[in-house]
């Protein structure tokens, strides 16, 4: 940051009190909760394991690889991933959905013994009245279901993650009880999930704070807790920041937002400002393989105006944007280049700006553009690629400015 040329509003970090300041870990739930999309195709298990070890090249640091409880054919693919990790000696680390009973998590135990791998299990359960309503449970249900989990997972070996689905619209009693139960029966994380979109920033923010003073309570200063959010109100992402400031130190994300409904937060836009945050400093030059390794592999195509990995996100035709970067690179200074009219510095991302020509630009688009591909900027070829560009109700393609150059 150059601060005399940016005055920078945001707030440079986590506030004071949020125990997440030692570490800012990202689950990505995008082979398992993501393909749970409506509109998906579930990828075959070599593009799984692409998509994985992009994963890896991010620096995630872990993975829902599957519900195995869901069938034979999730089973095999859970074990394929794991197998991946242990082959290919990969630092991210496996994670498993079970619903909390003992056949779900049988699965994940047979898995866990066959590779060689510990593989956290994720088990969950309900919470909120609308939803106990609807099943006809009660808080005594819950509890029993659990535990009964938790313990055989647990007497299993595995390393146990407690998931109350609906937190954000639970009572305060319930999550107390069962939150107080699962830490006493050996839980190493507790999750709480926004499952249906309803939380604010600021309802997260109370609820993990709330969370983190009954784990406390409980002795289980140790425990992570971790959020897990979607966007059906169009706060996924805005919720999984403030979670980590209220001191969540895991959060829960998917490539591109894919999942269930309108999907959940979008865990590539959560490394993007966590970096510009200063909240992680990695390289996230692949961020765009992995995007489109995962928009391919599920038929989910990037919107155009997607945040960073869109096709427009870094180009502009506007004649006075497009000016104000020109001048830029004619200064020879590529970081005035990515933030004259951008603010997120493609570089980086492994992208860079680009300057495009249409109906709402200037010559001294046109200009550029034959310079940067070594053409002869000559003004009767400029002025019929301008005057070919006012006619259009679009931008031109490379081909057509091309085609007009040539003309000339």
């Amino acid at each position: 940051m150059r601060p005399d040329l940016i005055h920078d509003w945001n707030p440079p970090g986590p506030e004071p009190d949020g125990s997440s300041a030692a570490r800012f870990m990202l689950d990505d739930e995008t082979l398992r909760d993501g393909l749970q999309s409506p509109s998906v195709v579930d990828p075959p298990i070599e593009a799984k394991r692409g998509i994985l070890r992009l994963m890896e090249a991010l620096g995630v640091d872990t993975a829902d690889i599957g519900l195995p409880g869901a069938g034979p054919r999730a089973e095999q693919a859970v074990e394929a991933l794991a197998r991946e990790i242990v082959e290919h000696k990969l630092r991210i680390r496996p994670n498993c959905a079970a619903r909390t009973m003992i056949r779900d998590v049988e699965p994940i135990r047979r898995i866990a013994e066959s590779v060689g791998l510990a593989i956290e299990t994720c088990v969950f359960i309900g919470s909120s009245p609308i939803r106990l309503y609807a099943e006809g449970w009660d808080e005594e249900f819950l509890l029993r279901q659990s535990a009964e989990a938790i313990e055989y997972a647990v007497g299993a070996g595995l390393p146990v993650m407690y998931v109350t689905e609906d937190t954000t619209r639970a009572r305060p009693e319930t999550l107390r009880r069962l939150y107080a139960e699962a830490v006493r029966l050996g839980a190493r994380r507790v999750c709480v999930t926004d499952t249906v979109g309803h939380a604010t920033p600021d309802g997260t923010a109370a609820l993990i704070r709330f969370i983190r003073g009954v784990i406390d309570e409980s002795g289980g200063r140790e425990v992570g807790i971790d959020w897990h959010g979607h966007r059906d109100r169009g706060l996924g992402l805005a919720n999984c920041l403030s979670a980590f400031r209220a001191g969540a130190t895991r959060v829960h994300g998917c490539a591109l937002g894919i999942g269930e409904r309108c999907g959940n937060a979008e865990i590539d836009l959560l490394l993007v400002n966590l970096k510009l945050l200063g909240w992680i400093d990695r390289d996230l030059s692949r961020l765009g393989d992995y995007c489109r390794a995962v928009s391919e592999a599920t038929g989910v195509p990037i919107p155009a105006n997607y945040p960073v990995v869109g096709a427009d996100a870094f180009e502009t035709a506007t004649g006075v944007h497009a000016a104000a970067v020109i001048k830029a690179f004619r200064k020879g200074d590529a970081w005035l280049v990515d933030r004259i009219y951008s603010g997120v510095p493609a570089a980086e991302f492994g992208l860079h700006q680009r300057i495009r020509v249409g109906p709402m630009s200037g010559r001294s688009n046109v200009v550029f553009w034959l310079e940067q591909r070594g053409i002869e900027p000559s003004e009767e070829r400029v002025a019929r690629i301008f005057e070919a560009a006012k006619r259009s109700d679009r931008l031109l393609d490379d081909r057509e400015i091309h085609a007009l150059a040539r003309s000339c």
